[in-house]
Parts: structure tokens; sequence; C-alpha cells
């Protein structure tokens, strides 16, 4: 389900059983990430689903990416796997305003 910045961050903010998933390069993790997110690079292709396959389906998954289509596009392959709850943050990072950390300082 795609969901507009604002709508997604108030669902995520209220959601207990959520999970943010960053389907960015690590290159552009290096820039900022969204709080508490996980890092699945799309672009590892069979490595990409291997990581989702290890993913809790029960869990809310909240996908962002730069500007919203490569995000789409994990939404997409991760409802043919099974995961029945899965958001795409409209417009990507490019347009967050909400919490960011750097991977790196942690």
């Amino acid at each position: 389900m795609n969901l507009s910045q604002q709508d997604w961050k108030a669902q995520l903010d209220q959601d207990e059983n959520a999970v943010v998933l960053d389907v960015r390069t690590e290159d552009e993790c290096n820039e900022g990430m969204i709080t508490n997110a996980i890092n699945n690079d799309i672009y590892k292709g069979q490595g990409f689903i291997y990581r989702l396959k290890e993913l809790d389906k029960s869990k809310n998954y909240y996908v962002y990416c730069k500007a919203g289509s490569r995000s789409e596009q994990a939404c997409a392959v991760m409802n043919q796997l099974g995961f029945e709850n899965t958001y795409n943050l409209i417009g990507g990072f490019m347009n967050w305003n909400g919490e960011v950390f750097m991977p790196n300082e942690h």
C-alpha cells in the first residue's frame, strides 16, 4: 500500500508491530537513515530475496528508498512472498522530514 509521508509516519508512530525497511544501497544509507530502519538493498537481487525470507511475516513493514519507486517494487515482491502488511513511503527519503540517524555513528 502506498502512503503519503504524513500518513506513513503517523501510522508508523502508532504501530507496535512495525519494522522499518530501507531498500537503498549502502552508500545511500550512509547519507542517513530513518530511525530504527534496517537495510536490505533491493539491487542485491537474490540476496535481497534471501534476506526478506529471514524476516517475520507477521510484522508490518514500512518500506522506503530514495524516491519511492524501488520501495514500491520491494513491497510488491514482499507481497508475493506472503507479507500481508507492507507500506510504501511515497516520495521516499528525499522528502522525509522525520527523525534520521547516521549508520556509521552507531
